[in-house]
């Protein structure tokens, strides 16, 4: 029998990893940003058929369940990526520096 696991996916900095569930301390957000660009106000962004969580409200989601069929990340100067159905996690790239850890500006 054949599965179709999801694997991580990546949309410039932002990394999207499948989970099996969201921790259930976290509340549902306004709506679904993953990151902000700092230097250019551009955003990753889900606007459609996904719902965010977070630590409150009004966070950036940290973890995100796609409820439709498939949902689009957007982003201003990215190619859009298909997120099929299913439950994740973001993670910020960071990059090392002069023995220090950053978080990538995009």
């Amino acid at each position: 029998m054949k599965t179709n696991k999801v694997k991580p996916m990546r949309q410039g900095d932002v990394l999207i990893l499948p989970v099996k569930s969201i921790p259930k301390s976290l509340v549902k957000t306004e709506k679904v940003t993953l990151a902000l660009g700092e230097a250019t106000g551009h955003h990753h962004t889900i606007f459609a058929g996904a719902v965010g969580f977070a630590e409150n409200a009004s966070a950036l989601s940290d973890y995100f369940e796609v409820t439709t069929e498939t949902a689009d990340l957007t982003h201003q100067e990215h190619t859009a990526i298909t997120i099929p159905k299913g439950k994740y996690r973001k993670v910020i790239q960071s990059e090392y520096i002069e023995q220090d850890n950053r978080k990538v500006v995009d």
